[in-house]
């Protein structure tokens, strides 16, 4: 169920709320969640950035227009214009950090499957294919080629021990609910459980919370 089916169940007046306020919304409960979670998140399919990035090339167009208009009250208006701009630019690029920054740490473990690459946007998936390409040829130029073929591969999984990086599903993050259920965690002896309620914040190893997260029942924080 995609978050915005989630808030209209909570928020009836969720329909009334402008589009440029829910893409905004949206886009900085993606950045925090990308930012918290341990492994890349996927990509939003919902056009979200496509919209955004429209909406900043508009409002830039209308920047440059509106400067050199020396009328006090245009001015405040450009100050205005202009602050609303930089907020969306800082929350695209350090959305986008955080997630090239994944994509640096673990490229091999989110090219190795179709599942994981699907989380990848079309310029990211080509960004880590080059990178990986690049890495390759400089290990190989710099020592691997000394080694024996059967021996250069970089995602190697002979003797059932893999070469490839993976993230650490074990992290702890935060969670809020969007709406009562159970919530469950392993432990280091023994697993629990507890009823939680809509708005409850739980901490939980990202393993466990990964589900009640993709499912909409919670959101990172």
């Amino acid at each position: 169920m995609d978050i915005d089916d989630i808030l209209r169940e909570v928020d009836p007046t969720f329909d009334s709320i402008p589009v440029e306020t829910r893409d905004l919304q949206a886009l900085t409960r993606a950045w925090i969640a990308e930012r918290s979670a341990p492994e890349l998140l996927d990509w939003p399919a919902d056009g979200l950035f496509e919209r955004i990035n429209d909406r900043i090339k508009k409002q830039i167009e209308k920047v440059e227009e509106m400067t050199g208009d020396m009328d006090p009250k245009t001015n405040f208006a450009l100050i205005v214009i202009q602050t609303e701009l930089e907020r969306f630019k800082f929350l695209v690029r350090s959305y986008l950090r955080a997630r090239v920054a994944k994509i640096d740490k673990h490229t091999l473990h989110y090219l190795s499957t179709a599942d994981l690459r699907l989380r990848l946007s079309s310029t990211e998936l080509a960004y880590a294919t080059r990178h990986q390409a690049l890495l390759h040829h400089h290990y190989l130029s710099s020592f691997l080629s000394s080694f024996p073929a059967s021996l250069q591969n970089l995602n190697d999984t002979s003797g059932n021990i893999s070469m490839i990086d993976t993230p650490d599903v074990d992290t702890a993050v935060f969670i809020r609910l969007l709406r009562d259920v159970v919530v469950r965690g392993k432990g280091t002896d023994v697993d629990g459980a507890a009823a939680g309620q809509h708005g409850d914040i739980f901490i939980l190893r990202w393993s466990d919370a990964k589900g009640l997260v993709e499912s909409g029942s919670a959101e990172l924080v």
